[in-house]
């Protein structure tokens, strides 16, 4: 099993994970750690509150691509995304109707 530290907020964490889980988990670290200084400002120096802080923003921003899937997304994958509905919608053009 690994193990692996995560520095968030100014104040590092041992976190333990399955064995070649340790890139995802410093990505997911490096995402909390994006928030943490608006946190901190937020919760006017308590750890506990910056910790909660940063856990409603990342909440929020999972919410708001919940509720607008397509805002995450980049024009070059909505492209190929638009392409392959173009090329299957071909496809069953193609197909007799008389199954």
């Amino acid at each position: 099993m690994g193990q692996i530290a995560l520095s968030v907020a100014g104040r590092e964490y041992q976190v333990g994970c399955r064995d070649g889980e340790e890139p995802k988990l410093r990505a997911l670290g490096a995402m909390l750690e994006r928030h943490a200084a608006a946190a901190q400002r937020a919760a006017g120096g308590s750890a506990e509150r910056t910790l909660l802080y940063i856990a409603l923003m990342v909440a929020d921003e999972l919410a708001e691509r919940e509720e607008n899937p397509a805002a995450g997304l980049s024009v070059a994958v909505l492209t190929q995304i638009a392409e392959r509905l173009e090329t299957v919608a071909a496809t069953l053009e193609e197909v007799p109707q008389d199954r």
